[in-house]
């Protein structure tokens, strides 16, 4: 089997950032890390402004350190991205409402919803819960009232509620106008 010739970038790679997200997650001072490794803070310093680049004795020692692999430094991070209207619809329930998700299904850590409630839409009849730790509901355009067990909220453009996930409740659109809004739900709703 023949090889094939592969030309070396010449690309700097920058692990930096993600060497100081790192210490700085573990709670850790560059003389800390300096002590744990022995290595110099001004290395450190410059290691993680990517003005250097350490050897690969000094990044296995600094990545046992800061417990990561050397890998996690040098992979690409999970994005995705949703255009505006792009979003598979889904349903939730309620009348008058188109939702959107407008983060991946796979994504478990949160879930944003957009909906667009038609004048004088509203949720289910009875509250409903969702099985979730917080429940954030942001008002875009318009004005919204959600329901609780024992509250009512009267929201208008801007304004932002949080309550607990599993709290039963359940929203109208008492005006002649369109309502949009935003859902977010932590950690992403048990399906």
């Amino acid at each position: 089997m023949k090889a094939l010739p592969v030309e070396p970038s010449n690309v700097p790679v920058a692990i930096g950032s993600r060497i100081r997200a790192a210490r700085q997650s573990q709670r850790l001072t560059i003389e800390q890390v300096a002590d744990a490794t022995g290595l110099t803070k001004g290395f450190l310093s410059r290691v993680e402004r990517d003005l250097t680049s350490p050897s690969v004795a000094s990044l296995v020692t600094l990545c046992q350190v800061l417990s990561v692999s050397i890998g996690e430094l040098f992979a690409a991070p999970e994005t995705h991205l949703t255009r505006r209207d792009d979003g598979p619809r889904i349903s939730l329930g309620g009348q008058g409402i188109v939702e959107r998700l407008l983060t991946a299904r796979s994504e478990r850590r949160l879930q944003i919803l957009q909906a667009t409630i038609e004048p004088r839409g509203r949720g289910e009849a009875e509250l409903y819960a969702v099985d979730c730790d917080v429940d954030v509901l942001h008002v875009v355009k318009g004005r919204i009232k959600l329901i609780l067990t024992n509250e009512e909220y009267e929201l208008g453009e801007g304004d932002t509620l949080s309550f607990p996930g599993r709290e039963p409740h359940t929203w109208v659109n008492p005006t002649d106008e369109p309502v949009e809004v935003l859902w977010i739900l932590v950690p992403a709703a048990s399906r």
